[in-house]
């Protein structure tokens, strides 16, 4: 059947995001010089932010305050006032960076909404998520906008049946092995990797090339000509 709903990621699919994540934590290592190497820094920050998922969501504030939180551990809450001060910048500098399409966003986003009903689908502060894509420009070329605290196979039917749409019907494209291109194809979509060159090891997976739902393409220029192999 025709690929009628065709569901995008938001970060690093059609704008920079990890890229400032990178620099806030190397900035964050600094701060922490005085009490470890960068690599336990990096290590415990990885630990305290993975396990507040479940509390803080995905995003800069909670990034913030995982940081916080990890300087606080490191230093044996010796860490002052001036450090805590200067990670609250950083994360206020990450919610304050402006928005800017990646190369090809909007041409390839306007050749796709002439196949089908564009719909993005993201992890994040809801807040936050509706200021980018408002910063952007893109918003008026979607159909419609999920905020989702993380994206599962249950995730993406309930995508899918909000937007009347048989699963076989609907494609996600994405950055994300973990969560744009397998939960979508296990809930019966299509999917297609477009690879970032930086990648979250929490989003980091295996893609599964043999299977006949799965494409990796160059960028997202690629992905009309791919829907269009499938009709």
């Amino acid at each position: 059947m025709p690929i009628t709903l065709i569901c995008l990621d938001a970060d690093d699919t059609l704008w920079h995001n990890e890229t400032f994540f990178r620099v806030t934590q190397e900035r964050f290592a600094d701060m922490l010089s005085p009490y470890a190497d960068r690599d336990a820094i990096d290590a415990r920050l990885a630990a305290v932010e993975s396990r507040n998922l479940s509390l803080y969501g995905y995003g800069a504030k909670g990034f913030t305050l995982s940081m916080i939180e990890t300087a606080i551990d490191m230093s044996d809450g010796a860490v002052p006032a001036s450090v805590v001060a200067e990670i609250l910048a950083a994360g206020r500098a990450m919610l304050n960076h402006p928005v800017e399409p990646l190369p090809g966003v909007e041409p390839a986003l306007e050749a796709l909404a002439a196949r089908g009903r564009l719909v993005l689908v993201t992890k994040g502060h809801l807040f936050h998520q509706e200021s980018k894509l408002a910063a952007s420009g893109l918003g008026p070329l979607f159909s419609g906008v999920e905020i989702v605290s993380d994206k599962t196979a249950e995730t993406y039917a309930r995508v899918f049946a909000r937007y009347g749409t048989d699963p076989g019907a609907s494609v996600m494209a994405g950055n994300s092995v973990r969560s744009d291109v397998l939960p979508a194809i296990e809930a019966g979509g299509f999917a297609a990797l477009i690879p970032y060159g930086l990648v979250w090891a929490h989003e980091a997976a295996e893609p599964p090339h043999d299977h006949p739902r799965f494409r990796e393409l160059a960028t997202l220029s690629e992905l009309a000509a791919w829907i269009d192999s499938l009709d």
